[in-house]
């Protein structure tokens, strides 16, 4: 992202934290896992599939993330929030 911004990794870090209020690792965590949680709540793909579809590369770093946020694995999650199929 700094390259990207054609910015030092320190300049271009002190600045995201500055705007958003967290760093762009976490942001970009965050990001990802709001976006696991829409598909988990409103499919029924695999989470390897959700894993890889949200960036996350393999589902083990999903569930790692997801235990330090949320406090459960993505499938308690998707057991607990998953929308019931219309009839």
């Amino acid at each position: 992202m700094a390259r990207h911004a054609n910015m030092s990794v320190r300049t271009f870090t002190r600045r995201f934290r500055g705007e958003v209020g967290s760093s762009p690792l976490k942001w970009l965590a965050q990001r990802r896992l709001s976006h696991a949680r829409l598909l988990l709540e409103s499919t029924d793909l695999p989470v390897a599939r959700i894993a890889t579809a949200c960036g996350f590369g393999d589902p083990v770093t999903l569930r790692k993330h997801f235990y330090a946020y949320l406090g459960l694995s993505p499938l308690a999650y998707r057991r607990a929030h998953h929308a019931p199929e219309p009839a």
